[in-house]
């Protein structure tokens, strides 16, 4: 175990560049994240956890080659985001892009920019075993307040990112109709729309799904509900498509 009292130390600086810089996580292929429970998931399920970064007092059971760091409480509370730290932070590297491949029983997630909702569909998304892509304009699947929304789902099932024209090329060559949620007349009722069988789009709740998406999907989609109410959290609406697909 080494051991850190400088929060100059080139470690935390780094530390801080990723968790303030997407760019950074890019160049770096590192991510950043944080809290006891996350780093039993990563160290359980993830093979790309890196370096662990301990408060003293604190202990985690880690793989052999595993490098830990402690540092004192007061060096933790200046490199953790969180407001009251757990004792844990960690760097784990990025996975490697694989090539899209679309699955009938699918969800594209288009324009969802808030980690906390990404990070709630892929909770469900894991949970429910239901395949989800990230289209172009969605938060950083490894941002790490999508890490921590996510409960170590993106430890436990690799994110697809990928973009529409992709999508929507792999989807036709593989006979996967694509249909997506909309607020419109001829949107047909979940219940009817043999989601098995489709890749469903979901849009964000400001701006819905695009409208190159939607002039090209082969099916609108709308989840019934009180006339009175405009619209759902799109983290909510895609717990409901996706729990439609196990049906």
């Amino acid at each position: 175990m080494t051991r850190i009292t400088s929060r100059k130390n080139p470690l935390l600086q780094q530390v801080r560049r990723l968790l303030a810089s997407k760019k950074e996580r890019e160049t770096s292929g590192l991510f950043v994240a944080d809290g006891t429970k996350l780093l039993k998931e990563a160290a359980q399920w993830y093979d790309g956890l890196e370096t662990v970064i301990l408060s003293d007092g604190v202990e985690a059971d880690l793989p052999d080659n595993v490098q830990v760091v402690s540092v004192p409480k007061d060096v933790m509370e200046s490199i953790s985001p969180m407001e009251t730290p757990q004792g844990a932070l960690f760097l784990c590297r990025l996975p490697e892009k694989k090539p899209f491949a679309p699955k009938p029983g699918m969800v594209f997630l288009d324009g969802i920019q808030d980690p906390g909702n990404l990070g709630t569909i892929l909770r469900t998304a894991d949970a429910l075993e239901i395949p989800v892509a990230l289209l172009e304009g969605c938060a950083d699947p490894y941002n790490h307040k999508t890490v921590r929304a996510s409960m170590g789902a993106v430890f436990r099932t690799p994110v697809q990112q990928t973009t529409w024209e992709e999508a929507k090329a792999a989807c036709a060559a593989a006979e996967i109709p694509v249909a997506v949620t909309a607020l419109s007349d001829h949107a047909v009722d979940i219940r009817d729309g043999a989601l098995q069988t489709a890749a469903v789009v979901i849009g964000s709740e400001g701006q819905g799904v695009r409208r190159e998406i939607l002039d090209a999907a082969q099916k609108e989609l709308i989840i019934p509900m009180n006339p009175k109410c405009e619209s759902l959290n799109a983290a909510i609406a895609a717990a409901i498509v996706m729990w439609q697909m196990k049906l």
